[in-house]
């Protein structure tokens, strides 16, 4: 993968709002000392962060939103 883009990450099924927060959480976790999921050398750790998502290695687990009950 030459580039990689918005839309390559976009396939995984997220929306550009979960695809910001996803980015820069690993962004956080690689600059503390994660290892790097995919291999590319000479990079900013945001473009490997996208690499990562757009591969598949990284994923967002999310949960609806609970309603709230008035009682």
């Amino acid at each position: 993968m030459a580039r990689v883009t918005v839309e390559d990450c976009l396939r995984r099924g997220y929306s550009r709002y979960m695809l910001v927060h996803a980015a820069a959480k690993r962004v956080r976790q690689m600059r503390e000392g994660a290892q790097y999921l995919v291999h590319s050398p000479k990079n900013e750790d945001i473009v490997v962060a996208l690499r990562e998502i757009a591969a598949g290695k990284v994923w967002i687990e999310y949960q609806e939103p609970v309603e709230k009950v008035e009682t």
